[in-house]
């Protein structure tokens, strides 16, 4: 089978919106083991989603922008709940099947967005791992802080993943070398589709609270969930 590099978020979106089978999409680590995103989780009902993405929900007031918003789960619940949200993604597919569904979507990467104003920027399924590494997250906030209106807010969720690194007696090892033991690289795959390889950032909640800190935002904790948690951020 011949891969070709494409878009394979949007063709595992579009598929499934067709066939309603539910195939996996692979995703490559330079560090750990290939990991799966079932394709039912972007298609997920507010009945589906767990406690954290309820509550981050439940905190979206006014205007929001919902960052890489996949197929729309979290934008339709919001537009649902009577909100005027705007949607984003650099998937073709998956703004295909946004707009196809009715939901204000369009195809733009998160920093090139200027001259806008939202009251709460949603940033979930660790949305604020645009940022891509450790040492790129106070310039993802400040830009996120550009585009908030005066009491605006940034919600976001992301993981302490320092539990990759433990071995079985509970020490830890981690690469010296590396920036931050959070910076991530993946590719993702679907069918015969894959994308390029790209950064991702996990942030433990003590780095983004400084992060927020050093860009003049202030970062609360709204919920923990073992390793994951959901934060607030707004203006300090």
């Amino acid at each position: 089978m011949t891969e070709k590099t494409g878009d394979p978020v949007g063709a595992a979106i579009l598929d499934y919106s067709i066939t309603k089978k539910a195939d996996d999409i692979i995703v490559s680590s330079d560090i750990c083991d290939d990991d799966l995103i079932p394709i039912e989780v972007l298609f997920r009902n507010h009945n589906e989603m767990p406690d954290l993405e309820v509550m981050a929900l439940e905190c979206c007031k006014g205007k929001v922008l919902d960052v890489g918003a996949g197929a729309g789960a979290h934008s339709k619940e919001l537009i649902d709940r009577g909100l005027i949200v705007e949607s984003i993604e650099i998937s073709e597919g998956a703004v295909q099947y946004m707009n196809s569904i009715g939901l204000n979507a369009k195809k733009i990467n998160f920093f090139d967005l200027k001259n806008e104003k939202y009251d709460t920027i949603l940033m979930m399924m660790n949305g604020i791992g645009i940022a891509g590494k450790l040492s790129n997250l106070e310039y993802t906030l400040l830009h996120a802080k550009s585009i908030l209106q005066p009491g605006g807010k940034i919600l976001c969720d992301s993981s302490d993943i320092k539990y990759l690194y433990e071995d079985e007696d509970g020490s830890m090892w981690l690469d010296l070398n590396s920036e931050y033991y959070g910076n991530f690289r993946f590719q993702m795959k679907f069918k015969k589709e894959k994308g390029p390889w790209f950064d991702w950032l996990y942030v433990d909640f003590e780095n983004l609270f400084k992060a927020a800190q050093n860009v003049g935002l202030k970062a609360k904790k709204l919920m923990d969930q073992e390793d994951h948690y959901l934060a607030e951020i707004t203006l300090a």
